[in-house]
């Protein structure tokens, strides 16, 4: 998710690579620059089966661009953080590991970002997959349990994709907000509980969050208008309260390492001190919570990359949604599918990484079955893209044509739909 890079005094910092989108491509078909256009060439896409020897089973890979129309903020799009907030610099995992203070300023934001999402959810493009995989499962299969979508791996945190379509398997490959982690033990705890322990812990930032709730001053979606009031919304529910007293906030201990503090690889025993209020204290040395997201700089865990290698190896294209691609963990998935000779489609605004290495030996003749290329919001395609398939597969279905392995089910983990909010100086001032 970044990467290291050497300063002028010989130290190494992180780097965030690709903060702006790569220049746009040539779209696949010539045709496909509207609607209609689109459409029929992701229908052929779909519809056509994949070159000899691969499943005919599909695949997808979904980024931030899929959940812009759930009102979530990206990170690289047309109005994300990276091009409307320059000075944006996210939290990297060992800063997150090595210091209370940032984790103060971390899960002070978060509060406010958690609290105020609470209007966000699935939009109509993610539900337009739980769709299609009925569509595609009816027509080459008829057996739920042999499905043509052999899974979606997201990079997005929301969990938007297993509330709308918990059937179709999810990989969510950098984790998910809906859950805390403890960094010692490992065990995980929902994200609503601890939002409300949070509150309990920060009484006059509860009251702040209250009155930002009770004023409505903060609900447009006007950026410039955000700009006047100094509100600057980031992904991952992640609000840039400015000048904001991040040393009063407070977080708990983890409930597990506090009962039974754990001990370390070599036996060494930790322990786990709180306040009169059961708040951490910083000279603990286990028991800190994070989010259970990949954050910048973490890596992967083996688990997880796995299930979402055994995605692609069970299917014979992908269709890439939303997504610049500009992280490794996301663009070598991608290059998995191209090196397995899997047709590939795109549906992302603005460039994508490299993307010219997945259509530069594709044959114009069979741009659409083998290849597409569009640049158009997922949440107005994928529904008419359904509409299509639904009066094009009126007749009975054709035989199965997929292979007979299947993937392991994951389990479905519920979430609260969020909307992101901000402290104003007003609030700042009685935080003080």
């Amino acid at each position: 998710m970044s990467t290291l890079a050497t300063t002028a005094a010989g130290t190494l910092r992180m780097r965030i690579p690709y903060r702006e989108l790569p220049p746009p491509t040539t779209i696949i078909p010539a045709t496909a620059t509207t609607l209609p256009g689109a459409v029929a060439a992701l229908k052929s896409f779909l519809t056509t089966p994949p070159p000899s020897g691969l499943p005919n089973r599909t695949v997808i890979l979904t980024g931030a661009g899929l959940s812009v129309a759930s009102g979530l903020a990206d990170y690289r799009g047309v109005n994300g953080t990276y091009r409307v907030n320059k000075d944006y610099k996210p939290i990297f995992h060992h800063e997150f590991l090595a210091s209370h203070e940032t984790r103060q300023r971390y899960w002070a934001r978060s509060y406010i970002g958690w609290r105020g999402l609470g209007r966000a959810g699935p939009n109509p493009g993610h539900y337009a997959i739980r769709d299609l995989g009925n569509l595609l499962t009816e027509r080459y299969s008829g057996d739920r349990n042999n499905k043509s979508i052999t899974g979606v791996i997201t990079q997005n945190v929301d969990s938007f994709h297993k509330m709308s379509h918990p059937d179709i398997q999810t990989v969510e490959l950098h984790g998910t907000l809906a859950s805390v982690v403890c960094t010692s033990c490992r065990n995980q705890f929902p994200r609503d509980e601890y939002q409300t322990t949070l509150a309990r812990l920060n009484p006059i930032w509860a009251d702040f969050l209250r009155e930002a709730l009770a004023s409505g001053a903060l609900e447009t979606e006007d950026i410039e208008e955000r700009n006047k009031k100094s509100i600057k919304m980031n992904p991952d529910g992640d609000v840039d309260l400015a000048e904001a007293p991040y040393t009063t906030f407070r977080y708990p201990a983890c409930p597990s390492c506090l009962k039974e503090p754990p001990r370390l690889a070599d036996g060494t025993k930790t322990w786990v001190e709180i306040d009169k209020d059961g708040a951490w204290i910083p000279s603990s040395t286990a028991g800190v919570l994070k989010p259970a997201v990949i954050m910048f700089g973490e890596s992967i865990s083996a688990e997880v990359k796995g299930e979402a290698e055994k995605a692609i190896d069970n299917a014979g294209r992908m269709l890439i949604l939303g997504t610049s691609l500009a992280t490794y963990s996301a663009w070598r998935l991608a290059q998995r599918a191209k090196l397995r000779g899997m047709p590939i489609a795109i549906v992302s605004i603005g460039g994508v990484r490299r993307e010219e290495m997945f259509f530069e030996d594709l044959d114009p003749k069979m741009a659409g079955p083998h290849g597409v290329r569009v640049e158009m919001a997922t949440e107005q395609l994928l529904p008419a893209l359904v509409e299509e398939l639904k009066t094009s597969f009126s007749g009975s279905p054709v035989p199965n044509t997929f292979s007979t392995s299947t993937s392991s089910p994951f389990c479905i983990l519920s979430t609260t739909s969020r909307k992101v909010l901000i402290l104003t100086s007003a609030w700042r001032e009685k935080a003080a």
